[in-house]
């Protein structure tokens, strides 16, 4: 197994973090301030340097003001799989 950060998937949910960041016209320095982090943290995960978790991705989407379902289902990897029905029935 791949580790997560040399992932497809990883790499492109951040390549659509920092189209959504720029989008939003916010800056790493704004970012990482609204993050209570240095600006370094911010440009680490967006080079591929360092890995985000769950949580903090919940509250990079939160800093960025940003609808973290929105987000996800931005995401056609993510929408195919986590979000297709799952079927019922016992296992």
């Amino acid at each position: 197994m791949k580790k997560s950060i040399h992932d497809e998937r990883y790499r492109l949910l951040i390549l659509r973090l920092i189209e959504l960041r720029k989008q939003l016209q916010i800056t790493q320095v704004a970012l990482a301030a609204a993050l209570d982090r240095p600006q370094s943290f911010v440009a680490k995960v967006e080079n591929f340097e360092r890995r985000l978790d769950l949580v903090e991705l919940a509250d990079w989407l939160t800093a960025m003001k940003a609808d973290p379902q929105k987000f996800l289902a931005s995401l056609d990897w993510f929408a195919e799989t986590a979000l297709a029905p799952t079927k019922s029935g016992p296992t």
